[in-house]
């Protein structure tokens, strides 16, 4: 009977952007301004559909579909990549990246 390594993968480094420490803020600005924009105008989308009865049609329905996908796929990934660039981290646990991954396949299949 030979032995066998049963150790699995713990947590998986992630490669970033940059590694200069001064590009570092520059990133974590740019990404998050872009993140906030993102979200706050497809949640005004979602609004304006859900608030006028007159855009209660199939088209305006689908586009508050599209809005809270583009919102759900957008918040798999950039918070851990902005919670990565602000502590210098690099790591994303086994289960974390599976999860991940997955949400980011489904989302892009919608």
């Amino acid at each position: 009977m030979e032995l066998e390594n049963q150790t699995g993968p713990i947590e998986f480094l992630l490669l970033g952007l940059s590694e200069d420490p001064q590009l570092q803020p520059v990133l974590f600005g740019l990404f998050l301004s872009m993140y906030l924009v993102t979200v706050l105008g497809n949640l005004l989308i979602i609004l304006a559909v859900s608030s006028d009865p007159h855009l209660h049609t199939p088209v305006y329905l689908f586009l508050c579909i599209l809005s809270f996908t583009d919102i759900s796929f957008i918040s798999t990934t950039v918070p851990k990549m902005l919670m990565n660039i602000q502590r210098m981290s690099k790591n994303i646990s086994y289960a974390g990246c599976l999860t991940q991954v997955c949400l980011v396949l489904v989302f892009a299949g919608m």
